[in-house]
């Protein structure tokens, strides 16, 4: 037997049971695991037979812990889909600070136009929430997006984070290209 404890943010908790606990009964069924929310405390305990279901389960949790819907965590029940997540706080941004704001703003875009064009061009989901930016998808994918993320906490205008990605996906869809 298998055993991953968790804790979740308190207003994630709603969220992982669901209504009439429809999330948490789809999540013990598709990774054959059995979980017990806490909803005082928001220890979320997953066990299972299987280390591999275990581990799976886990990670969709944390996801929807860090702002997926679970229609989106779901996601990670694919084995060539992966979940990164980006703190902001080891880029030395401060919480509760007009910085977090400002690069929160900046990956996030007037009216979310930047974090669309990063999920659209690298073909990933992204949340973000608190000081975390998280993000789903195939390894490569990953790569690309966490690179575009990058450049804009660090200050890069939009603009040239768009031609970044852009000139990524002409490379991939032309893979003779990618190695010049």
């Amino acid at each position: 037997m298998y055993e991953q404890v968790i804790t979740l943010f308190p207003d994630r908790i709603g969220v992982l049971i669901g209504k009439g606990g429809s999330v948490k009964e789809q999540l013990e069924r598709y990774t054959n695991t059995k979980i017990e929310v806490d909803s005082k405390t928001g220890q979320v305990r997953i066990r299972g037979e299987n280390l591999e279901d275990v581990m799976t389960a886990l990670n969709i949790v944390k996801a929807i812990n860090l702002g997926f819907s679970p229609e989106r965590a779901f996601a990670l029940l694919d084995s060539d889909m992966n979940l990164h997540v980006i703190d902001l706080y080891e880029y030395g941004i401060k919480g509760n600070s007009s910085d977090l704001k400002r690069v929160l703003g900046r990956i996030i875009g007037e009216k979310g136009k930047a974090r669309r064009v990063i999920e659209e061009t690298a073909e990933v989901y992204m949340s973000v929430y608190r000081h975390y930016v998280a993000i789903i998808g195939a390894f490569d994918n990953i790569l690309m997006a966490k690179e575009a993320i990058k450049m804009l906490i660090e200050g890069a205008p939009h603009r040239v984070v768009y031609s970044y990605l852009f000139n990524q996906r002409r490379l991939r869809k032309t893979p003779e290209l990618w190695w010049q």
